[in-house]
C-alpha cells in the first residue's frame, strides 16, 4: 500500500523577505503569503486528498488552513514534531547581522540553534506515526523550509543536497515496501504568471 505526502512549505512572511532567520519565532504570513496559500489550495483542489496536517507555528497553520479550506477538509493535524529548526540567537537576524555579531564562522558557534539530529528525531517520529496511522492515505504536509530540507537529505541521502526551499513549493514523496521515493521536487507552478 501506497501513502502520498505532499510536504509543502508555508506561504511568505515579511520576515522571509527581510533574509530573517525564523526558527521558532512565531511569525505569521504577509499578504503575498496569504495569495500563495490560495493558489496553492486551488492547485491541490484538482487532486484527492485524505489528510492535511501542519506545523503549530502560524505561518504554517494559517497556509493550511486556506489550504484545508480549498479542499472541503473540516480538520487540520497540527503537531509541534514538525515545526520549524530553532535557530536560538540567530533568530530575527540577517545574515548581514550575523556576519557582524559572530563572524563568518557562526555556524559553528554554539548560540543555542537546534541541533540536526534534534529536529530529525522529531520529524521522524511525526512521520512514523503518520504512516502507521494514516497507511495508503494522501496527505498534505506543511512545515518549514529547513526542517523539509534536513528531512530529505536523510529520507533521500542519494539526492543531491536539496536547496533552499521556495515558499509554498510541493514536494511529493511516497511510501511504500519500507521505502521512500520523490517524484516532484520543490514545485512552485501555482505561483507561476500564466
Amino acid at each position: 500500500m501506497v501513502t502520498r505526502i505532499a510536504i509543502i512549505r508555508h506561504g511568505c512572511t515579511s520576515w522571509n523577505k527581510a533574509g530573517r532567520l525564523q526558527g521558532y519565532s512565531d511569525i505569521p504570513l504577509d499578504d503575498e503569503g496569504l495569495s500563495q496559500a490560495r493558489k496553492l489550495g486551488q492547485r491541490l483542489a484538482s487532486e484527492q486528498w485524505d489528510v492535511v496536517c501542519s506545523s503549530h507555528l502560524i505561518r504554517a497553520r494559517q497556509t493550511a488552513a486556506i489550504v484545508a479550506e480549498e479542499l472541503g477538509i473540516d480538520s487540520i493535524w497540527q503537531d509541534i514534531r514538525i515545526g520549524e529548526a530553532g535557530g536560538g540567537q540567530a533568530e530575527g537576524t540577517t545574515e548581514a547581522e550575523r556576519l557582524a555579531k559572530w563572524g563568518p564562522d557562526w555556524k559553528q558557534m554554539d548560540l543555542g540553534m537546534e541541533p540536526n539530529t534534534n529536529v530529525l528525531e522529531r520529524g521522524m517520529s511525526f512521520l512514523e506515526d503518520l504512516i502507521t496511522t494514516e497507511e495508503g492515505k494522501q496527505i498534505v504536509l506543511i512545515t518549514h523550509g529547513s526542517f523539509i530540507r534536513q528531512l530529505l537529505a536523510y529520507l533521500l541521502p542519494e539526492m543531491p543536497p536539496p536547496p533552499p526551499m521556495g515558499n509554498t513549493s510541493v514536494t511529493r514523496l511516497e511510501y511504500a515496501n519500507g521505502e521512500w521515493t520523490c517524484n516532484l521536487f520543490n514545485s512552485v507552478t501555482h505561483l507561476e504568471e500564466v
